[in-house]
């Protein structure tokens, strides 16, 4: 069963930028709700199957370790394979085709992945700053800031 707003893999590579992608994925859940609850056994039992590490290989491969599959933000340690719409217990006890489908899963990175979840839009990672050769100074003098600069 699919939830209400179906969110696509078809749809989300249409969106350029990352945060835009961010708002398209987020769920706006709290901390402690669980989705599983006693019934946890059900989804671990489902991610350390063949058919999953299959489809999770795929996924990466395909989104080329990238978070969200946006050009620029490698995914830096493990990467997580997130639903794009969120899984109960009776999706995979009923073997609902859709979740082992690659139209319906992105590559993210954990930071991201907890922002989709908690709608913490402070949770996700910032893009890498590459220093230069002279770059020593952290902040700018005051009077160069004061100067309108």
């Amino acid at each position: 069963m699919m939830t209400m707003t179906t969110r696509r893999y078809g749809e989300l590579v249409q969106i350029p930028l990352f945060d835009d992608r961010y708002e398209y994925l987020k769920l706006g859940g709290s901390v402690g709700y669980s989705t599983f609850g006693y019934d946890r056994w059900i989804n671990q039992k489902f991610y350390s199957s063949n058919e999953w590490q299959h489809v999770r290989n795929d996924v990466l491969v395909r989104d080329d370790g990238l978070d969200l599959g946006v050009p620029g933000h490698e995914v830096r340690g493990k990467p997580i394979i997130h639903h794009l719409n969120p899984m109960a217990p009776h999706d995979i006890i009923h073997s609902e085709e859709w979740i082992l489908d690659p139209e319906y899963l992105i590559t993210t990175c954990h930071n991201t992945h907890q922002a989709i979840h908690y709608g913490d839009k402070g949770m996700l990672p910032r893009k890498y700053v590459e220093r230069k050769s002279g770059d020593t100074s952290l902040w700018r003098p005051l009077r160069e800031v004061s100067n309108g600069s």
